[in-house]
């Protein structure tokens, strides 16, 4: 159990999020989702500081989806603004922070771009933890993204089709300067992935609670880590040859 004291080997260097459930807690409330996605901003700084506090190393969000482009144009807009005002440049200096963002940026409006364009400067020093928004991010975008690149790469010459791996392919996407995650967490007690982190999440540890995002506060987080630590990761191995594995690391 962690109890609030995780050690830096005790949580995973990687934990992405989706944070979902902040419309219903609004609306459970009789209040507008906006106001939702208001406090889940809040739930969001508090879980980032937390996070550094353990030792997690980097920490992705799922903010906005390709798909979130569907919603009604006031709640887009709305969480658009929510982007610009909640990049507070503080949050990230006094946590040492940085900050990255994953997604197709060209979607969104010009003021947003450049505060994310800031942010992530200003913030390029801080080496504690990064927290990375992924924001008009899919997955789907992300591998087809992959693709195109590594496509022309062969057209030019500079690759051949049979010198492409598996590497190859991480290599060429969005989250190429970060390790894979060892856990994923959802909130809002829906059950599936939402095209996030696909190709990542191969073999990451997925813990799924009811809470919404907006009531997803530090003893929630080490729930989910404690539930993570309780889990054998085989890769594909027998639970006999992860032990044995053990035994003889112990043994040097």
């Amino acid at each position: 159990m962690t109890d609030g004291n995780c050690t830096e080997n005790s949580v995973p260097k990687h934990i992405a999020i989706i944070m979902d459930g902040n419309g219903r807690w609004a609306e459970a409330q009789g209040k507008p989702r906006n106001y939702g996605h208001q406090a889940g901003v809040e739930t969001a700084r508090k879980i980032t500081a937390e996070c550094t506090r353990m030792g997690v190393k980097f920490l992705t969000l799922y903010t906005f989806s390709t798909e979130n482009w569907n919603r009604p144009d006031d709640e887009v807009a709305a969480l658009m603004g929510l982007v610009l005002t909640s990049l507070e440049e503080e949050v990230f200096m006094k946590n040492n922070v940085r900050f990255r963002v994953i997604g197709d940026r060209q979607r969104l409006p010009k003021a947003v771009q450049q505060k994310l364009r800031e942010t992530e400067e200003h913030t390029a020093g801080n080496d504690t933890m990064t927290m990375v928004m992924a924001l008009s991010y899919s997955s789907k975008w992300e591998i087809t993204d992959a693709m195109q690149q590594i496509a022309r790469k062969v057209q030019t010459g500079e690759m051949k089709p049979e010198e492409i791996t598996e590497n190859t392919i991480s290599e060429h996407l969005a989250t190429n300067f970060m390790p894979d995650p060892e856990l994923l967490i959802r909130t809002g007690g829906e059950l599936r992935i939402s095209n996030y982190l696909l190709w990542q999440i191969a073999y990451s540890e997925l813990y799924f609670c009811d809470t919404y995002w907006p009531d997803f506060n530090e003893e929630e987080l080490h729930k989910a880590v404690d539930s993570y630590n309780s889990r054998q990761r085989r890769f594909g191995k027998t639970e006999a040859q992860i032990e044995m594995e053990q035994h003889n690391t112990a043994k040097k």
